[in-house]
């Protein structure tokens, strides 16, 4: 989600030493001044640049102008711009707040993010309490992978500003990033519902659904759906989440609808190409399948659906190559060893196929063996 954050200029900067209010170019200056102030007022931020410049050319020093200047840079996208006037108007007056907020926030747009943080963390120094600092140096903590850090921010400042869903996200995020789900996952979700973003609830639904939690997963990342279903990774999710809960229709119309968007999706063919087979529509099951087995040829469960497609279309010998290398690979997968016993039986190795269920059932009373200890 992005965070919009309008920064106000605070003008009211000294005049200039030397400037008398009653010269012509002064009083040319602020005229050319409040005349570029109301064009960037009305969103004309070209004529209010022009305005601004000539002010300065008349009155080099007029910082509040500079600050202006840089502004309204910003504004049309020239950021190496407004940071070389931002500067400008900070080395003059380095303790205006609002022009090094302007200042971290054009590096920030641009992408320099270390000195953006420098920026937010000077203004943040000075004023602690200040929210729009606190949440921006937050956001760049996130990108340079400080999560932690971001939390460690916000959190005491969150009380009585609950609602603020600039805040909320941030900390949110921030704190499913690092470790803290339970608290991170129902901010997330107060964000969503407030200012209806798909983006957050993504976010809040791809961390139930990575952590197993798949009720809830299906609830967020529908919601995410209604508001904006081409997110890409959305449907692929949604249906993984349907998928997971047994219902079968549904996460079939969510894996299409993600194919839809981009036909070589590694998940949204593997777990289509699964329900198919289960289905026994194989001639759709096949190419879904063997699309996923390309794109990733290592990966496990690719490699055990595509032997399974094969063992069912009486490809014996195949399905046993891939088996046979899947059980090297991956020793202790219960599902491998059974369906390698079941290949070798038809291809008429009985001996073959009573070590590999012999295997598996190791496998699986081993597995019950350990379970109560993990509870």
């Amino acid at each position: 989600m992005r965070c919009v954050l309008f920064l106000l200029l605070v003008l009211g900067f000294q005049t200039a030493a030397g400037q008398s209010p009653r010269q012509a170019p002064s009083a040319d200056a602020d005229e050319l001044f409040r005349a570029g102030v109301a064009a960037q007022q009305h969103g004309d931020n070209r004529t209010a640049i022009e305005d601004f410049r000539k002010a300065l050319v008349i009155r080099p020093k007029m910082v509040e102008a500079r600050a202006a200047l840089g502004a309204a840079l910003a504004a049309t996208g020239q950021l190496d711009a407004a940071i070389d006037e931002d500067t400008r108007a900070l080395a003059a007056a380095p303790d205006k707040t609002a022009v090094r907020m302007n200042l971290g926030m054009a590096y920030y747009r641009k992408g320099d993010l270390d000195h953006a943080r420098e920026q937010f963390e000077t203004v943040h120094a000075a004023l602690p309490t200040d929210l729009q600092a606190a949440v921006m140096l937050g956001y760049v903590y996130i990108k340079l992978d400080r999560d932690a850090e971001a939390a460690e921010l916000l959190t005491p400042l969150e009380p009585g500003h609950e609602s603020n869903t600039d805040m909320e996200y941030v900390l949110g995020f921030s704190l499913i990033q690092s470790g803290n789900v339970k608290e991170g996952v129902p901010r997330m979700e107060k964000v969503a519902k407030a200012t209806h973003s798909a983006s957050a609830w993504v976010i809040a639904g791809s961390t139930h659904l990575h952590r197993g939690e798949m009720s809830a997963a299906r609830i967020d990342l529908d919601a995410a759906m209604q508001l904006d279903p081409k997110i890409p990774g959305l449907a692929t999710m949604a249906g993984q989440a349907r998928y997971a809960m047994q219902d079968m229709k549904e996460s079939a119309l969510a894996f299409q609808a993600a194919l839809r968007e981009d036909p070589r999706d590694f998940n949204a063919n593997l777990d289509l190409g699964a329900i198919r087979l289960k289905e026994r529509d194989l001639e759709n099951a096949r190419p879904l399948l063997e699309l996923a087995l390309e794109l990733q040829p290592t990966f496990p469960l690719a490699r055990l659906e595509v032997a399974k497609l094969n063992e069912t279309t009486g490809r014996y010998a195949e399905a046993a190559a891939i088996l046979e290398d899947l059980v090297k690979a991956e020793p202790n997968w219960i599902d491998a060893h059974w369906e390698l016993a079941a290949v070798y039986i038809e291809l008429n190795r009985p001996d073959d196929g009573k070590r590999e269920r012999m295997i598996a059932q190791q496998l699986r009373f081993a597995q019950q063996k350990e379970e109560p200890e993990s509870k």
